[in-house]
């Protein structure tokens, strides 16, 4: 039987790299001492700042970035796999680019993704996010391997497109990730049954660890996050907007077992769209 303990560890980022930093090297440490052999930190783990010029004056490139260098270090000191959900990196042309990197338990980075879904929303409460004025959307989707399994890299907005995650599943992901820093507003409506749909479509796991409470920079996310297994079920949740880790036990032959119930992913047929009234051919019907 092939099984992975995982971990989803909750923050409240801050504005300050090196204090989330603080944050997230405790988390993670108490994730491994549970057993977890994957740990997967929110999105933008590295900094929650709204404004712009406060976030540019911290960014680095990747390879000077402090986020990913000492999730880097922590791997491989836990011998673990670590999933920095997100961080923000500087591109040197004034955009950044929202990116996840999946560290191998050696401490070397095995895949990296780009958000490629922008969140640009005008919400009902005043709340307006315009993403794609500061960041540069991916074009590439990105599976990884893991010792036992693939994971399939999603981000936060992401999750409301199903089609990214199905094609994940097509090509071979076990485990869906979305990783995320949900608004209260969204997240109380839809956090849940997008996660739980993502896995019931997919015959998949997903774990979406994300970013909960009231954040220095005055925004307020959802936290809740999440672990839910291929047949739809919750195994883990915060039920709470508080940093913390949760962690459960995958046991990947579920994902075969759910696939093979529902074949779905088997069953797709191309089509087509019609739009209008088609025309009538033949005799009219009386």
């Amino acid at each position: 039987m092939r099984e992975l303990v995982v971990a989803a560890v909750q923050m409240r980022s801050g504005v300050t790299p090196e204090e989330n930093i603080r944050v997230m090297d405790r988390l993670v440490r108490e994730a491994a001492s549970r057993g977890a052999r994957y740990v997967q930190t929110p999105e933008m783990t590295g900094a929650v700042q709204k404004n712009r010029s406060g976030l540019f004056s911290i960014l680095k490139n990747e390879a000077e970035d402090p986020v990913l260098k000492a999730a880097s270090s922590l791997a491989a000191e836990l011998g673990i796999y670590l999933h920095v959900g997100s961080t923000a990196i500087g591109l040197g042309n004034d955009m950044i680019a929202n990116r996840g990197v999946v560290f191998g338990p050696d401490g070397v980075a095995l895949a990296r993704y780009d958000k490629i879904h922008m969140f640009d929303v005008d919400l009902d409460n005043g709340e307006s996010w315009r993403e794609s004025a500061v960041y540069r959307p991916g074009e590439l989707a990105r599976t990884v391997d893991l010792d036992v399994a693939r994971l399939g890299m999603g981000i936060c907005y992401d999750i409301r497109f199903p089609h990214l995650f199905r094609d994940l599943a097509l090509a071979g992901a076990d485990i869906l990730t979305a990783p995320a820093a949900f608004t209260r507003q969204t997240g109380e409506a839809h956090w849940h049954v997008l996660q739980r749909a993502r896995a019931i479509e997919n015959g998949a796991f997903v774990i979406s660890a994300a970013q909960g409470g009231v954040h220095e920079d005055g925004r307020e996310t959802y936290g809740h996050s999440i672990i839910v297994d291929p047949w739809g079920r919750v195994i883990a949740e915060a039920d709470h907007d508080e940093p913390g880790v949760i962690v459960a036990t995958l046991s990947l032959d579920e994902v075969k077992a759910a696939r093979s119930k529902i074949p779905n992913l088997k069953n797709a047929r191309e089509y087509r769209v019609e739009t209008g009234v088609p025309e009538t051919k033949g005799e009219r019907v009386a």
